[in-house]
């Protein structure tokens, strides 16, 4: 064999290895690296579906929707504890109405997790003026709208150790 062959050899032998090495990392890259994250989120099914009777029907629609529920509970707000939770909205004029009406009654609360689990409950709850979401179906105003759920990543952190700092 020349030199020049067992140069050309190698040079196709390199390039096959390279060619396989790339499709390697692409099926793993493609397999796992752009796979949407995991999350956790909050959902409180509030007082005026849980007093409707409507908590396991809107458990039934997040089980439904491939929800996985990591923890839940029912349990009543303090008014200390309403005004803590939803202190981002102290200065809007609903917050002493929404206050009022999230210490009214039982809640419900739950951690759920899923592949975007923000997003996916945010689309699940929906605006109580499209068909089919959990507003629409359980919802009677804009405040007493039966569902809230975390808006970003590091607001479901926060609001889960409100409720479960176990986790």
């Amino acid at each position: 064999m020349t030199r020049a062959n067992s140069f050309s050899k190698t040079l196709i032998m390199g390039g096959v290895f390279t060619v396989i090495a790339l499709l390697g990392l692409t099926f793993w890259y493609f397999k796992f690296a752009s796979k949407p994250a995991i999350q956790q989120t909050l959902a409180i099914i509030k007082p005026d579906a849980v007093a409707a009777g409507n908590s396991g029907k809107i458990i039934d629609k997040i089980e439904q929707s491939g929800f996985k529920i990591i923890a839940m509970k029912k349990t009543e707000l303090t008014k200390e504890k309403a005004e803590e939770f939803y202190a981002i909205h102290k200065e809007k004029p609903f917050f002493g109405e929404l206050v009022s009406f999230m210490i009214s009654g039982p809640i419900v609360v739950l951690v759920l997790e899923k592949e975007n689990a923000i997003e996916e409950w945010r689309k699940l709850m929906g605006k109580a003026e499209i068909e089919g979401t959990l507003r629409n179906l359980f919802g009677t105003s804009v405040t007493k709208n039966a569902v809230h759920g975390s808006d970003a990543p590091e607001t479901a952190k926060v609001e889960i150790k409100q409720f479960f700092p176990e986790l």
